[in-house]
């Protein structure tokens, strides 16, 4: 082989190389997939052992919600220890019903029929814009093929993020997983609400307290109120008085919170619901608490700003001769 044939195999090699890799950065900025779990679980491990949100009863789940902080958080990626999710469509129109529709595949490729319930469900969908305006957590259904459905109304233009959380019945431990679809129509962006340890929501009043440090779990304590009284009487909302989804500013990377106390069905709670959470990193993060009164769900939404030491603004009421937070 003369030398010039051999630099002309030489170049061609490294222009394939180059365009690979060009397109597999491109693929990941797409939608990422989260690499394995770098070691196998003990023997011993099991479902209370897990970052899962959710424990069927909750209280395990929030004991053990303590996660490497060098890993990725959930809701980034696509496709997970050999789960993927797979959206039935991405394109939408504004303001019109439609169907989202789509499967969770499992390491075999084909859409996973066994779930092991967490919070009361075999999966949750929240889906939310970019922006983190109109939020919202819904439960679709599921055919025997393993196909979720559920009707929706996408209300503005825009790229929305859609999260599924579960819990294979043959994996053992509860998965996050998001993807965007597009929705077509003007986009005007929503601006974030204000930091404050006070929101209000169809008539009630909501106090958040609570001063967590970026990297450790903590506890956030929220207060309702309606005409100015403590409601003492919310309602079983998916095994707890209140069901907490925190997104990350920028990246929407998806949160597990763990309910400290949980809700039998006829039981009686309020006005705190109490959470355990971990907030990754200093940045700024939205907070969407549902909770379930006199038969109805409302949502009361907060945007915190999380430094290195405490939320911003450091006015957060802190409770005062109510029950002390218990540690963990």
């Amino acid at each position: 082989m003369t030398r010039a044939v051999a630099l002309r195999l030489g170049a061609y090699a490294g222009a394939l190389a180059l365009a690979f890799a060009g397109a597999f950065a491109l693929g990941s900025a797409v939608d990422p997939i989260a690499a394995a779990d770098p070691a196998p679980k003990s023997d011993h491990a099991g479902p209370a052992d897990e970052m899962g949100d959710d424990m069927g009863d909750g209280t395990a789940g929030h004991e053990a919600g303590h996660s490497d902080p060098g890993a990725q958080p959930p809701g980034l990626a696509v496709s997970q220890d050999g789960y993927t999710l797979v959206p039935a469509a991405t394109f939408f129109q504004p303001g019109k019903p439609e169907t989202l529709k789509f499967t969770v595949n499992g390491p075999d490729g084909k859409p996973v029929t066994q779930y092991t319930k967490t919070h009361e469900k075999d999966l949750h969908l929240i889906v939310v814009r970019r922006d983190l305006s109109g939020f919202r957590h819904v439960h679709p259904t599921r055919d025997a093929s393993g196909a979720w459905s559920i009707p929706f109304d996408f209300t503005a233009g825009g790229t929305w993020r859609i999260f599924t959380d579960f819990q294979p019945a043959a994996l053992g431990k509860t998965l996050t997983l998001g993807t965007d679809v597009n929705v077509s129509g003007l986009y005007i962006p929503v601006p974030l609400p204000e930091a404050s340890s006070v929101t209000s929501t169809d008539g009630y009043d909501v106090t958040l307290a609570g001063t967590p440090v970026a990297g450790k779990e903590s506890e956030l304590t929220f207060s309702v109120t309606k005409n100015g009284k403590p409601v003492t009487d919310l309602e079983p909302y998916l095994g707890a008085f209140g069901h907490l989804v925190s997104l990350r500013s920028g990246d929407l990377a998806y949160l597990h919170n763990h309910p400290v106390q949980m809700a039998e069905a006829g039981s009686k709670g309020g006005p705190q619901i109490k959470f355990g959470t971990t907030f990754p990193t200093a940045s700024t993060y939205s907070l969407f608490l549902d909770f379930q009164h006199a038969g109805k769900v409302h949502t009361a939404e907060f945007r915190v700003d999380v430094t290195g030491n405490a939320i911003v603004p450091g006015a957060m009421p802190t409770p005062g001769s109510e029950e002390t937070p218990h540690g963990h």
